[in-house]
């Protein structure tokens, strides 16, 4: 299924940086984290728990659909999606090097 470029636009895809990350309390598969995308803080439930450990999650520049509507996981309000590639159900993250600021868009 294609979509045309207008759709596409309408994506608010941007860098994102974890500054923290921290289990969910009788979830293995998700963590909760804080993600600053430029100028803003958003909390985000990250799947993939049980290939990362929270801490190593910290610091990464990571790719965020801001614009995606909030839902409620496991009782956390996320605020976004962190974007990944997908290899037999593991979330390798989309990132980018330590020199792009916070909230750069992506296109």
């Amino acid at each position: 299924m294609s979509i045309s470029y207008d759709e596409f636009k309408r994506l608010d895809i941007r860098v994102g940086v974890v500054l923290k990350a921290e289990g969910i309390q009788g979830r293995s598969r998700i963590m909760r984290a804080i993600v600053d995308i430029g100028g803003e803080s958003r909390e985000v439930v990250v799947g993939g728990a049980e290939y990362y450990r929270p801490e190593e999650m910290v610091g990464r520049r990571v790719i965020v659909l801001v614009n995606l509507e909030p839902k409620s996981i496991a009782g956390v309000r996320s605020h976004g999606m962190l974007l990944a590639a997908d290899v037999d159900g593991r979330p390798y993250w989309l990132t980018v090097d330590g020199s792009v600021p916070a909230g750069s868009r992506v296109r």
